[in-house]
């Protein structure tokens, strides 16, 4: 979006692109142009508030969400800074990562997480570089070893999806498949890798329950999305029966709101947001402040696009109580690459962020005018 100054932000969200483009054009932009606000990210946000699915996690948040990160793009251009240090002037300029091993078309298909939407196909290894999806599920061990000889100290993993989707999350799931995988990585590389498990909260709370017992032996950084995010009271239930950490939130994606009992009942040791699902920096800024008052920790999602990446290292650099970055290196170095210039840098498994004003990332051209890429414009007459 452009302001009335010339100053172009750059927003993203991701699922239900169609509903998404539809409410920002025949919603957002007829609201912004009869109040006419300044382009404060406080004011918009404020504004768009709506009264139906206010706090709901549907195309309205997102769209808000895409809005949100824009304008706060455009606050920090404003100030020639770049986003983190406009947030906080002692931010750093890079931090760690762990890298999410998806594959280049992981999460391609369709509008959900499934294991039919994951970009590969049987036992078949697909063509191309970094397919970590399909290495973690066949060569474990050998993944493990290439990315810890690439720098990486954190790789997160979810071997147990199949055998929760067979079980329907239920307690009598067979967990030696997914057993295997985490020894495998183990025993090749010990405990100089940084094991983190997805479970993408397809299980039942007793089923959480007798999993996480299983997997003490293994000391995971954490463990995300054991069960619905929604869930709160299950969660802290869950929390408190582990020694791991217990990692969720990214796909509450309902505003400020939709975290709040997660904060009140303590109910995870590290909370995720999505910027471009959770309302974005305006919703994401509080719930950090409040996440770290009540002792915990932060983190923020990757596995969406390049802006998203690019929004996501400047907010965790600012951040006090985020230590980590997460990183999907299979579409950082394809895809991100095809849309946008001057997302963050990836070096040696640390995020680095330069002295450009914003957050940085910009859509190439090329891309913006290919025959496959759908644009609409609302511009005001």
């Amino acid at each position: 979006m452009t302001d009335s100054d010339g100053f172009t932000g750059l927003g993203e969200t991701f699922y239900g692109a169609s509903s998404v483009e539809a409410h920002v054009h025949d919603v957002i932009y007829p609201t912004l142009q009869a109040e006419k606000p300044y382009a404060s990210p406080a004011q918009v946000t404020e504004m768009l508030h709506g009264y139906v699915g206010y706090s709901g996690s549907g195309a309205e948040v997102r769209a808000r969400s895409a809005i949100d990160i824009a304008l706060w793009d455009i606050a920090a251009k404003r100030a020639k800074q770049p986003l983190a240090k406009f947030l906080n002037p002692r931010s750093a300029n890079q931090m760690d990562t762990y890298n999410t091993c998806s594959g280049n078309r992981y999460v391609s298909a369709e509008s959900r997480q499934s294991s039919s939407n994951w970009g590969i196909s049987g036992d078949e290894r697909p063509q191309g570089d970094y397919e970590d999806l399909w290495a973690f599920l066949h060569e474990p061990a050998r993944l493990a070893r290439e990315l810890l000889d690439a720098g990486y100290r954190g790789m997160k993993v979810w071997p147990f999806d199949l055998a929760a989707e067979a079980a329907k999350g239920a307690i009598d799931a067979d967990l030696s498949f997914g057993i295997s995988v985490l020894e495998a990585i183990r025993e090749e590389v010990g405990m100089e890798m940084d094991l983190y498990l997805e479970l993408h909260s397809l299980w039942q709370p007793e089923a959480a329950h007798r999993l996480i017992q299983e997997l003490e032996r293994f000391s995971l950084a954490w463990i995300e999305d054991p069960i619905r995010a929604d869930r709160a009271p299950e969660l802290a239930k869950l929390r408190d029966a582990s020694s791991m950490p217990v990692a969720c939130g990214e796909n509450l994606g309902s505003g400020f709101n939709g975290y709040q009992l997660l904060i009140e009942q303590r109910a995870v040791d590290v909370m995720i947001m999505d910027l471009g699902w959770c309302g974005g920096l305006s919703d994401a800024l509080s719930l950090v402040h409040e996440s770290n008052k009540a002792g915990m920790s932060a983190a923020f999602h990757d596995c969406t696009g390049p802006v998203s990446l690019a929004v996501a290292t400047q907010v965790s650099l600012a951040s006090p109580n985020v230590k980590v970055q997460e990183v999907a290196r299979a579409f950082w170095h394809t895809w991100y690459g095809q849309m946008a210039t001057a997302y963050p840098k990836l070096i040696g498994g640390s995020i680095q962020i330069d002295e450009t004003a914003g957050h940085g990332a910009e859509l190439r051209a090329e891309f913006l005018n290919d025959a496959a890429t759908s644009v609409r414009v609302s511009d005001q007459k």
